[in-house]
């Protein structure tokens, strides 16, 4: 296929150089109507490609084929079979795979390490999940994606489960081992969705982790937002094979997404795709150099405990990692990921990708150069000089990997949509939960509806608000009371 089209792009052009007159949404006819105190801070460029994608960037019965072709396009980059664009992110997307799987009632082998909008799928869809337990790093408390074993052990005891998912890379970087696990799942006729958000820039180099076409998984969903060069909410997914129906993928994502999608996200997409084929690999090459420069220089500073393959990888650990998120710990230093962030924000105008309880990471992308990377550097050795005065910070009691699952007792759909009561936080040991409550980043739900609540994880949350944990989902996001369900 030709990869220097971007037929999103030409079709834009080809509006504005024919002269179209629009008498059909959007309403601000190309910038006409906006404020203008709104055009200077945005500028008109956005607004002139705000366009409709039917009777405006193709025609009433889309006869051109422009997004069709630029969905061609990007499957053909990634080998995939099929790709559906996404303008609702992939949180949308994600449900969109989970759906054309799986029913209302029927089984989901579902990595507990997932995402809150997977999460929100299972709640919306009424399909029941089957949880398959991380790889635990009880040292340094973190989830590595689950083994091909588990799912394997998953598989045999719920042979009716109608397939599986698992995330991969997580936020911080570390991967399944999709090749072993496509296998156990296709050896039982069952299909692999990969929920790859962090990885769009996978296939464009080889010295980066496998990518889930590659490894065989039937669907997969990326965030070219996160890690490639799309705006906000860009997302595909992509489908091959035969265990999943691209139809079917089709009719969910319609039944999901808006009728109203963004042009302007379409050709960020279309776009990133054209200059991934023609320059990814070098593009990527100068990152995977320019991250490992920065792990160095950042391994030099004492207490910064900079995550690499030996920490994150190995035996009962992930089986590969992206170095691409450079993660920090600097748990020996005696303060927290979220007063760090804070601090770098406010001092130094640096906004890092994620925080926890202990750590920081810095998300490189073949954005960034020196002229970015420098800045973070000294931001990061003025953070280290001034350490002492971040370390008056309430501790975060994170309990060990048994005590964080919790028994899901009831249907995530059952527990969110049934009776429930706002009761004092304290009362809501022994009771099951009926909202997520999630930290975020990197949003993993440390309680689900239908779990129930135990009094270590409700100490590891209520410690965590107190350290700085933000918890957006939550009723209460400072965690004093908690939305349960009214059990009979």
């Amino acid at each position: 296929m030709d990869h220097s089209e971007a037929p999103v792009l030409d079709a834009i052009a080809a509006y504005h150089r024919e002269g179209q007159v629009p008498f059909t949404p959007p309403g601000h006819k190309q910038a006409r109507g906006a404020d203008p105190r709104v055009r200077e801070v945005l500028g008109d460029g956005v607004f002139l490609s705000d366009v409709l994608a039917i009777s405006g960037l193709d025609d009433r019965m889309s006869t051109h084929k422009v997004l069709e072709r630029a969905q061609e396009l990007m499957a053909d980059a990634v080998h995939a079979d099929h790709t559906f664009f996404s303008t609702c992110g992939s949180s949308l997307s994600v449900k969109s795979a989970m759906l054309s799987v799986a029913g209302p009632g029927e089984k989901l082998l579902v990595g507990r390490d997932a995402h809150k909008s997977v999460v929100s799928g299972l709640i919306l869809s009424g399909v029941r999940p089957v949880w398959v337990e991380p790889l635990w790093d009880a040292d340094r408390h973190l989830a590595h994606p689950p083994s091909a074993a588990a799912f394997a052990a998953a598989l045999d005891e719920h042979p009716d489960a109608r397939g599986a998912l698992v995330t991969s890379p997580t936020p911080y970087g570390t991967c399944a081992d999709l090749v072993a696990i496509a296998e156990e799942c296709h050896r039982r006729g069952r299909p692999l969705i990969v929920d790859e958000a962090w990885g769009a820039h996978l296939p464009f180099h080889p010295g980066l982790p496998s990518w889930a076409m590659d490894a065989g998984a039937d669907v997969c969903v990326t965030s070219v937002h996160k890690m490639g060069a799309g705006l906000e909410q860009g997302s595909v997914f992509h489908q091959q094979g035969s265990l999943v129906d691209p139809a079917v993928l089709k009719s969910r994502e319609d039944l999901l997404g808006t009728t109203s999608p963004s042009v302007l996200i379409y050709a960020g997409l279309d776009g990133w795709r054209r200059q991934m084929v023609e320059h990814g690999r070098d593009l990527l090459q100068n990152t995977l150099d320019l991250a490992a420069s920065v792990r160095a220089a950042l391994g030099a500073i004492p207490g910064f405990d900079v995550q690499g393959p030996a920490e994150f990888t190995g035996l009962g650990l992930a089986h590969d990692l992206d170095p691409l998120p450079v993660v920090i710990d600097i748990a020996s230093l005696g303060t927290t990921g979220y007063r760090a962030a804070d601090w770098l924000r406010e001092h130094h105008r640096v906004n890092l990708h994620l925080a926890d309880h202990r750590r920081i990471s810095a998300q490189l992308t073949f954005a960034d150069d020196e002229s970015t990377t420098e800045p973070l550097l000294a931001a990061l050795r003025d953070l280290h000089d001034k350490i002492d005065a971040l370390q008056d910070v309430p501790q975060v009691e994170v309990p060990s990997p048994d005590e964080l699952r919790l028994d899901l007792d009831v249907l995530p759909r059952d527990a969110f949509f049934g009776e429930a009561e706002q009761v004092p936080a304290e009362e809501a040991v022994g009771r099951v939960a009926a909202e997520m409550i999630t930290p975020y980043p990197p949003g993993i739900p440390a309680v689900l509806p239908g779990e129930r609540i135990t009094k270590p994880v409700l100490r590891y949350l209520r410690s965590g608000v107190a350290a700085g944990m933000m918890l957006p989902d939550a009723v209460d996001p400072e965690l004093d009371s908690v939305r349960v369900l009214i059990e009979s």
